[in-house]
């Protein structure tokens, strides 16, 4: 979400940019990475619950890209066809990333949720869900120490 990382340093150019939500799925960080408790983030479908993002119409290259940047030819990810919901109801398809190598109890660091924060607030997802993310419990980002990204 953040467009410093997805405009910027992966130099991605989207045709079109919504926030949109996917239903009946969690906001899961569960995928480790590196040392300590660190994770990344993972959907995963439960009923009842929902994630806001932002969908990015790309190209067929720039899909490759993507998921070359995710970790999708490593295994850490998958791409996975989705349903998802505009702000003014109308749905529509795309896919995400999801991994099944998700580790219970694991955390986002402090540097990865700020990532997430600017996206959030960069493109307007609810200010409910941002709290929300605020609100989660971090880990200790073992390569930078405990600063204030956010």
């Amino acid at each position: 979400m953040d467009p410093r990382t997805f405009l910027g340093r992966r130099k991605m150019r989207p045709l079109h940019v919504q926030v949109a939500r996917l239903d009946d799925h969690a906001l899961r960080f569960d995928l480790p990475v590196g040392k300590g408790e660190r994770a990344v983030a993972n959907v995963t479908p439960l009923r009842g619950e929902h994630v806001w993002g932002v969908a990015y119409e790309i190209e067929g290259r720039q899909a490759s890209q993507l998921d070359r940047t995710e970790g999708v030819h490593v295994g850490a990810y998958l791409r996975r066809a989705i349903e998802l919901r505009a702000k003014d109801g109308s749905r529509f398809g795309a896919f995400t990333y999801c991994s099944s190598r998700g580790v219970p109890g694991r955390k986002p660091s402090r540097r990865y949720m700020g990532l997430l924060l600017h996206g959030a607030r960069h493109h307007g997802l609810p200010d409910d869900y941002v709290t929300w993310l605020r609100s989660l419990e971090l880990a200790p980002d073992e390569r930078w120490g405990q600063r204030e990204l956010f």
